[in-house]
């Protein structure tokens, strides 16, 4: 990110589901981001699942870049259990917005505890998890639809 790069976010809307859809389905992001939908091409199950979220409490926001689509970034899961989750389009990568629109996510969310989970082998991540005060509290393993195999993760918390 250039010093003049300012990241922001703001509340998903219906018009940016095309540019959502599109970021997921990136096949360099999604071997990088392991854990994904099993079929990211089904638009039908992509929709469905955004049509579901505004009733939920989850936290959902568009990562902006000097106000243009650059990512995702969303706090899910049931009281106690909250989750964070980040998806930077690759053409951001090594800028350091997926660590400044986690960093305001937190801002936005204060509730905690949250974890977070990344691939082992996904070190970007990791580092961006601990710039953001989270801590490896465990490792688990699991089937990761973006590499069609079982990756280790390793399990994060932010207190």
């Amino acid at each position: 990110m250039t010093a003049r790069a300012v990241v922001s976010l703001r509340p998903v809307r219906a018009g940016d589901l095309d540019y959502l859809f599109a970021l997921v389905r990136d096949p360099e992001a999604r071997r990088m981001a392991a854990f994904t939908a099993r079929d990211p091409d089904d638009r039908a199950a992509f929709d469905a699942h955004w049509a579901r979220l505004p009733a939920s409490p989850d936290v959902n926001r568009l990562v902006l870049v000097d106000g243009a689509p650059a990512g995702h970034a969303a706090v899910y899961g049931p009281p106690g259990e909250r989750e964070v989750t980040y998806w930077i389009d690759r053409a951001h990568w090594g800028r350091g917005v997926a660590t400044a629109a986690l960093s305001a996510l937190l801002d936005l969310v204060p509730e905690r505890p949250l974890r977070a989970r990344a691939a082992t082998d996904n070190a970007a991540s990791c580092r961006v998890l601990r710039k953001c005060g989270f801590v490896a509290t465990g490792h688990d393993r699991g089937w990761a639809h973006g590499r069609g195999e079982e990756v280790d993760e390793v399990v994060f918390t932010l207190r």
